[in-house]
């Protein structure tokens, strides 16, 4: 999936300090919102509890967030616009190498706020529903390489074909990458994990379908695994990519 300024950062101490009084509202009330969550977990804290510990009112939360689920992801919203608006300006050099670099737009948002960053990872791996929000956040991002590689593809027979299946692996890869580092407790270089993945994706794809370049294409290092994934014609791409990422994971 920019430099995003910092949301607010959470802490894990029971009885942890009030929201500060200078910060603005919305980042009060994502503070507000973690403390909560990790003293009490998520399903156990209210809309009220938030908006109680914030010092705020209700209507005050729902002008910012939808949901208690919205708070736990306050940032991809203004991510995906700033995406949108890289492609759009991204017009020349080779596309995939343009959607590698937008992927990074989100790599860069998370590690702009490690601490926050890893405390949504390991909430939303233990809450179901925040699971399927997030799955559906990740779709909207390949939605929106796909969308910019169909773009640049067009003309190409098999142009569409090619943006859904490089859109995907984009996501997947640097979704990988991210979670190694997430799950490493957000310490190191974010970026290198990252960017080993999108190597991998661009060994993999680079060229493919230009007969001209197709022969320089470089290929994967003899000590990389291949991936043969076996899916039904119905399944939905997320699924798609959601095996993809746990087979990557679990190598």
């Amino acid at each position: 999936m920019t430099d995003v300024r910092d949301e607010g950062r959470a802490t894990a101490a029971v009885g942890g300090p009030e929201p500060s009084d200078k910060a603005p509202m919305r980042e009060a009330l994502i503070e507000a919102a973690f403390q909560l969550f990790l003293v009490h977990g998520f399903e156990r804290t209210t809309v009220d509890d938030i908006v109680a510990r914030a010092g705020v009112g209700r209507r005050s939360f729902f002008r910012y967030f939808p949901s208690k689920e919205d708070v736990v992801f306050p940032e991809h919203e203004r991510c995906l616009a700033e995406m949108s608006a890289f492609l759009t300006t991204s017009t020349d050099g080779e596309p995939l190498d343009v959607v590698c670099d937008a992927a990074r737009l989100v790599m860069r948002m998370y590690a702009a706020n490690p601490e926050f960053s890893v405390q949504r990872y390991r909430l939303t791996r233990e809450v179901p529903s925040l699971r399927g929000s997030e799955l559906s956040v990740v779709h909207r991002y390949e939605r929106t390489l796909a969308h910019y590689l169909r773009q640049r593809y067009a003309g190409d027979d098999a142009g569409a074909l090619r943006a859904e299946v490089q859109a995907a692996a984009v996501v997947a890869a640097h979704n990988n990458g991210l979670r190694t580092w997430l799950r490493g407790g957000g310490q190191g270089d974010a970026a290198k994990a990252v960017d080993q993945s999108l190597i991998f994706v661009r060994q993999t794809w680079g060229g493919v379908g230009e007969s001209a370049e197709r022969s320089t294409a470089p290929a994967p290092a003899p000590e990389d695994d291949v991936i043969v994934l076996v899916a039904p014609r119905s399944a939905p791409i997320w699924r798609v990519v959601q095996k993809i990422e746990k087979t990557l994971g679990d190598g």
